[in-house]
This record gives structure tokens, sequence and C-alpha cells, in this order.
């Protein structure tokens, strides 16, 4: 099942539960605005190439939207539309004043020069500058883009616009982003397992943990785990997958892949098979990486007491459905990645009020945001007796359909 058709299946559980009135279910669904551009760039070498972008806004009934750009040769309609519309529901469940979207253009990066792909960003912002701002649309780093892809826009969107700081976050420090920001994900990543393990009487220290995923959110949840006394006994990404079952030293590995090492030769674990990095035993299992790992072959196998959700619908629902009768917990994408929006949120806020804040703050900030909106969610599971990811679903979807009735949508 793809993203779209998952996601859209969520939706509406969720608001079965909720026993929202079918007018305004269908409402919530409708996107709020989708924006197709063609961007055409000459190359280094003097030819043009064209990429097509995209942008869907999702809903504004609580705030600005917001969402990531990225940067990928798979971007499709469907998958934007998806991940918008859970942007909707991110937000709302983690109690920060945003709508959803989601943005980005077809190309691969890793074939285009530094250049080539400032141009691209340059020639993209142009054609969607008048449909984003501070308080309309504010876009973030997604898969394939970073700190300096958002620099590049907010100095082309303020030649139209003048200086606007805030049209968009994960910026770099020195033009108005915010400290803990690179981490922020993997850092909620943790605190939702915290408080997940928490519930059921155990504590990061002493658990096993496997993870998919090296990157940006994998590479800081792995540390932070390590920090706190977690055990990460097999870890793996695009260049190879290993395993120690005494623990990984996650120190020494980083240092490996800052020196331009890939995983498979760290001395430090040995090889394993990628195909079985899912289904090791472990306590916590956390996808950090695509979309749709865990499926119907593959979740009957998963012998992780609990699953966290770094990455964006790494479940699918056939897998969900077999978690739920071999009693495995899952702790949803839409609570448990929260932590770069709620980051995102600290930079808009600190950039709208031109005061920065110390780090420090920022860390405690998110803790207490992932707490918050845990309780939340486990109070609504309570409620609706449902399980984690319905809990989540119908905590995001019931305030936004609150605020959307208070602003009087049929009006």
């Amino acid at each position: 099942m793809n993203a779209l058709a998952a996601t859209s299946r969520n939706f509406r559980q969720a608001a079965r539960l909720l026993g929202l009135d079918s007018k305004l279910e269908k409402s919530l669904l409708i996107p709020f605005r989708e924006i197709k551009v063609e961007c055409t760039i000459p190359k280094d070498d003097g030819t043009l190439a064209s990429f097509i972008g995209f942008r869907v806004q999702h809903d504004n009934a609580r705030g600005p939207m917001k969402g990531g750009i990225r940067y990928h040769p798979e971007v499709e309609p469907d998958e934007v539309n998806a991940l918008a519309q859970l942007m909707t529901w991110k937000t709302a469940v983690a109690a920060v004043p945003y709508g959803g979207a989601k943005g980005g253009i077809g190309c691969s990066p890793s074939e285009l020069s530094r250049s080539e792909l400032e141009r691209l960003t340059r020639v993209f912002t142009q054609k969607i500058h008048d449909l984003i701002g501070t308080h309309t649309d504010v876009p973030a780093p997604d898969m394939g883009t970073n700190s300096q892809t958002m620099a590049w826009i907010l100095d082309e969107y303020s030649k139209f616009h003048g200086h606007s700081p805030a049209v968009v976050t994960g910026k770099p420090i020195d033009l108005g982003g915010s400290l803990g920001r690179d981490a922020a994900t993997g850092r909620g990543v943790m605190y939702a397992t915290e408080a997940l393990l928490a519930e059921h009487g155990k504590s990061i220290a002493g658990s096993t943990f496997v993870i998919q995923g090296f990157g940006n959110v994998g590479s800081w949840a792995a540390q932070l785990i390590h920090d706190k006394g977690g055990k990460i006994i097999a870890l793996g990404d695009v260049t190879g997958s290993i395993r120690n079952k005494s623990g990984i030293d996650i120190p020494a590995l980083m240092k490996h892949r800052n020196e331009g090492g890939d995983l498979k030769d760290f001395h430090g674990a040995e090889v394993m098979d990628s195909s079985e990095l899912l289904v090791h035993e472990c306590d916590v299992l956390m996808p950090c990486a695509l979309g749709g790992v865990l499926n119907r072959e593959n979740a009957p196998h998963v012998k992780a007491k609990f699953v966290v959700e770094a990455a964006n619908h790494p479940t699918d629902p056939e897998a969900d459905e077999i978690f739920a009768k071999n009693g495995v917990t899952v702790l949803p994408d839409i609570y448990a990645n929260s932590g770069g929006v709620i980051v995102s949120y600290f930079e808009w806020v600190q950039n709208i009020q031109g005061f920065m804040w110390e780090e420090e703050k920022v860390n405690m900030e998110l803790h207490k945001y992932m707490n918050n909106a845990f309780h939340h969610i486990k109070a609504m599971c309570k409620s609706q007796e449902c399980n984690l990811r319905m809990g989540a679903f119908s905590l995001g979807v019931n305030r936004v359909a609150r605020a959307t009735l208070l602003r009087g949508w049929e009006a």
C-alpha cells in the first residue's frame, strides 16, 4: 500500500473513532493547494535541463503550513500529498501552531554540482515565492536537502519580500538557524523511546536496540541512546549492516564514518546480511530511513518488543495488523519523529522575536513537548480504546477538526 493510501486509511479510521461529520471528514482530507512547476536551468556544460517541482499545502486551520522540501528522483505527487497530510496531523500531535505541507523536486542531487543545485533551488523558489511566507507556508530541509538549500531559499525569497529569516527553518546558525536543530529529530526519537519504555517499566539503559538507517536521524538517535546506556547491537545503512551482541561502540563508529568509511568496513563489529537487520532479536527496533520497510512479508518475523518509527511511514497497515496480533508495540511516526518540526517551531519563534535561545533551553523545551504529547496520546488511547497509532492520529485529527470548526469552515 502506498504512503497516500495508508495515510488516508489511518485518517479515516481516526475520523470514525471520533465520530466526525462526513462532510467535515472529506474537507479535512482535501489539500488546500497543490502546486506543480517546471524548473529549467543551464547546467555547467551549457546544456539546459528541466526538473519538475511540487509543493502541496494541506491544511492551515491551526497556523502556517509547515513541511520539508526533498530532492530525490522518486518525488511524485502521491508521495508529496501523503507527507503533507502527515505533517498536518504531526504538528497537531506535537501541539505546535502549524498546519501541514510538503514539497520536492524530482532530481538526483548526487548527479548535480553545487552550482547546479543552487540554480535549481533559486528557480524553484522564484516559482513558489508568492505562495510561501513566514505566516503562510514555512519550508524546511528533507531528504536530499540541507541547511545550505534553506540558505539559498532564504536569499532568493528575500529578494522579493525583504529580509525574512522565518520563511524557512533548518537554516545555518549564521543565518538565524537554531542551536540543537541538527540533532532535533534524533533527540526527539530518544525522548519518545524513553517515554514509551518508562510506560512499560523499562529504561534505555539496559535495553537492546537495532537501528536501520545511519543518516542524520539514525546517527543522532544512536549517539544519544548510547550516551544513555542503551546497547545498540545491530545497525545498517546503504553501505552495509553490522552487529555486535556486546554493543557497537557508537563514538568509534561515528569517527570511522566521518573519516569516509563504510559501515561494513568498521572493525568493531561483524558484517551481517542486511535482509536480517529488521528481524534481528532486540528490545527496540528503530527504522530511521525509508518508508514501507516493515510489511506483511517480514512483519511476522520481527522479534523486537517495540518498534519506534523514526522514519516516515516505515510500517505498512498489513504489518501493523500482524504486530498487533504478535504483541509488538509500535510508536507511530507522527509522534516519534516530531522532534524536528518541534525545534523548527522554536527556530521560527526565535526568528520572529529576534532573540536566540541557548541550546540547553532548546533541548529542555523539546523534552517537555515530547513528554506532553506522549501523555496526551496515552489519554486518547484510553478514551478511544485504541492502539498508539490510532491514539496519535485521533489526537491530531481531533485538534485540527476543532480548529476548523471554531474558524467556521462552512461559512
